[in-house]
């Protein structure tokens, strides 16, 4: 059923504005937060779990799950670094290689799910099992990578921008015209609201939820790839419990776990609010770090029960 603009915009609505308070709150008790370096390293540390959140959106966008993204990272960032560190291979061909096993990856996941109609719960779950095994197949240890490709990187991001940040927003804003502004975007929409009914408008139902998937471990990759230019390595433990906290940042963000409504700008101030909440525990110098879990936890049970309400009263006046 699908939800009228008034109530559909709640969600995103009462997203911003907690992330007002929160900025704003953080900004007056703390000396120094409301400075560009502090902007910046919220977008820059909180880069591949933006990545991996924007897939995420489009996949909870059709109606369907993915566990396996924080895998995915870890895999990719392994990966990486043994064809770039041990097997010769030039970072961007190495980089070309993990993103195009990703996507098939992700495909293979989709279609399975659609085809055999399994749940994407399982699929996923199997699927982030798979990956983490084979992470850590391919090394135990942490590589690092030194090269000259990555210390120019490294050197941009000093004197120019932090390359992470740049690729999150670059990647955030093709979501965004993606999602609002193709086919494959309504269709996605149209596929979370209703399957049946896409069906019966004649949208390619089994190629969106294909490329959905694809589209979710294409940016786990790329999270894992933002992974190795952020630390210089790779580690096969990357990502671990990532998948939950991307899923929070979009819930958080006001797309429905039902799907077929959201915005892919609300997933950004999700991941914005997480960022925050760690900005302002790193601050206070007395907190444990396990606080952002909580208080993670108290926003995602309160936009759960918000979703709630606002299904809830879309029901009665229909």
């Amino acid at each position: 059923m699908r939800l009228r603009p008034a109530a559909q915009h709640m969600p995103i609505a009462a997203t911003t504005l907690v992330f007002l308070l929160l900025y704003a709150a953080a900004a007056l008790r703390y000396p120094g937060f409301f400075s560009l370096p502090v902007l910046l390293n919220l977008f820059c540390d909180n880069a591949f779990l933006g990545l991996a959140a924007i897939g995420m959106t489009f996949v909870i966008l059709s109606g369907g799950i993915d566990l396996s993204v924080g895998a995915m990272i870890g895999l990719t960032s392994i990966l990486l670094a043994t064809l770039i560190g041990r097997a010769g291979v030039h970072p961007l061909a190495a980089i070309a290689v993990v993103l195009l096993a990703g996507a098939a990856f992700g495909a293979t996941m989709g279609c399975l799910i659609h085809f055999f109609a399994l749940p994407p719960f399982l699929i996923t779950l199997a699927g982030m099992f798979l990956a983490r095994g084979l992470a850590f197949v391919v090394s135990l240890e942490t590589i690092t990578i030194r090269h000259d490709f990555y210390n120019a990187i490294g050197d941009f991001g000093y004197r120019v921008f932090p390359v992470t940040a740049l690729l999150f927003l670059l990647a955030l804003v093709g979501a965004i015209y993606l999602a609002h502004y193709t086919r494959f975007g309504r269709a996605v929409y149209a596929v979370g609201g209703s399957e049946s009914s896409a069906l019966l408008m004649g949208l390619p139902v089994a190629r969106t939820k294909i490329a959905v998937y694809l589209l979710s471990s294409l940016c786990a990759s790329a999270a894992g790839v933002v992974y190795t230019f952020y630390t210089s390595s790779g580690n096969a433990g990357a990502g671990t419990m990532l998948e939950l906290d991307a899923i929070a940042a979009v819930v958080i963000g006001g797309t429905l776990l039902s799907g077929g409504v959201g915005y892919v700008f609300g997933t950004l101030i999700g991941v914005l609010i997480y960022g925050i909440i760690q900005t302002i525990i790193a601050f206070q110098g007395t907190l444990s770090t396990w606080w952002t879990r909580i208080a993670i936890g108290g926003l995602l049970l309160a936009f759960i029960l918000l979703q709630k309400l606002v299904q809830s009263r879309a029901m009665r006046r229909t």
